[in-house]
């Protein structure tokens, strides 16, 4: 059983899911993870998709340090981006874990919205690269935590035009406007 960061409001309309000491760069998938925050399950599985296939990209704000541009991030009012595939393959396969999930628990995967999404940092898996003159260096992986938290979100009924009310405007402030007009 995993512990989770948060805790819904109300559990029994939230899945969740998550994944420990995944072998993914932690960079790479916090920035994707990002994206997703606040998005629709069915949206966010259709966006990895495009990300997969690098028809959008990824848009990098944090660790941006030596990512190149490119026109696709304009989207997200940024100029840096990439298409880290095989990040996007986790969180995909995680986001069809969670819909699993609320499938089981009896939710609407079309009103899943995903409220919280977190990415840690796991301890790094060490290897060694061999160096000129006999030297030795480090070689160490980045590997990381996620955990999801979707939310079924009720769809929103606008009111017809006929059941609209006015707002009632205090009586000192339309002695103002009538004050204006004059």
């Amino acid at each position: 059983m995993t512990k989770y960061s948060v805790k819904p409001a109300n559990v029994e309309k939230a899945a969740k899911t998550s994944g420990n000491n995944l072998r993914v760069h932690f960079k790479n998938t916090f920035e994707a993870a990002a994206v997703l925050r606040g998005m629709n399950l069915i949206k966010a599985v259709k966006y990895l998709d495009d990300v997969i296939e690098h028809k959008r990209c990824v848009p990098f704000r944090r660790f941006h340090g030596g990512v190149g541009r490119c026109a696709q991030a304009k989207e997200f009012g940024t100029t840096q981006g990439r298409w880290p595939v095989k990040s996007a393959k986790i969180l995909k396969d995680l986001l069809t874990n969670l819909a699993a999930n609320a499938e089981n628990k009896n939710l609407d995967k079309e009103l899943l919205k995903i409220k919280h999404i977190q990415v840690n940092q796991a301890p790094h898996q060490r290897r060694r690269t061999y160096r000129a003159h006999g030297r030795v260096n480090p070689f160490m992986s980045s590997p990381c935590h996620i955990e999801i938290i979707a939310v079924e979100v009720p769809k929103i009924v606008e009111a017809s035009p006929k059941d609209k009310v006015k707002a009632k405007l205090p009586l000192r402030v339309l002695g103002r406007m009538a004050a204006t007009r004059a």
